[in-house]
């Protein structure tokens, strides 16, 4: 990814970051649980959600991460089905975000401005929710796999029954670990087992969101 293109993506990075932790906070605080909100979480405010590492990871190996929304499993009523349903916010919120870009791009399509030329301001637009629509399903797809501490490890333990609990437990722990294993095998070999993973399903929503 050139220095242009990057700079024409971190909008919508920011954005799809900004908005998948709000949703986690703000479906907690509906919850019940004002962690977020008492720790200026519950804001749109980018600068609240950013790790700085995790941006600077973003610019070195176009992987990054934000900082996670804190979540008190004792304001919880039901925290097992509560936490499954916060954790899907997020990725929920970027497939909103993406289905809002997919149709702004149609509206481009339909009215022939989408073929503009790309240095100019209707060009730059029309690569700006290019890039929203694919950050944004990516983020989704991203987050809802089922590997700690990734959302999708909390919706499957909501789902599962509680004998899986030790097991869960135990993947939990090197979740970590071994998500950022595959992750750097991808950046070292080029070999991306994570886009091999979700590509399809990008590739899918991208089409019915967009039509492209």
């Amino acid at each position: 990814m050139d220095l242009y293109t990057l700079l024409l993506a971190v909008p919508a990075i920011l954005i799809a970051l900004t908005f998948h932790e709000f949703a986690h906070g703000y479906v907690a605080y509906r919850f019940g649980d004002p962690t977020a909100k008492y720790m200026g979480r519950l804001t749109l405010n980018p600068l609240a959600h950013l790790d700085p590492m995790g941006t600077i990871m973003i610019f070195l190996i176009h992987f990054g991460w934000a900082k996670p929304v804190p979540v008190d499993t004792r304001y919880l009523g039901n925290p097992r089905r509560d936490l499954m349903w916060i954790a899907a916010a997020g990725p929920l919120m970027n497939m909103a975000l993406a289905l809002l870009s997919g149709i702004i791009i149609r509206l481009f399509i339909a009215a022939g401005l989408a073929g503009g030329p790309a240095g100019g301001t209707v060009g730059v637009v029309f690569q700006m929710l290019y890039y929203s629509l694919y950050i944004n399903l990516a983020l989704a797809f991203f987050n809802l796999l089922p590997i700690p501490p990734l959302d999708g490890s909390k919706i499957l333990a909501g789902l599962l029954p509680h004998r899986f609990g030790p097991t869960l437990h135990m993947i939990e722990s090197r979740g970590p670990m071994i998500l950022f294993g595959i992750i750097m095998f991808g950046w070292i070999t080029g070999f991306h087992v994570l886009g091999v993973v979700i590509g399809p399903f990008i590739n899918i929503f991208s089409s019915i969101f967009a039509g492209i």
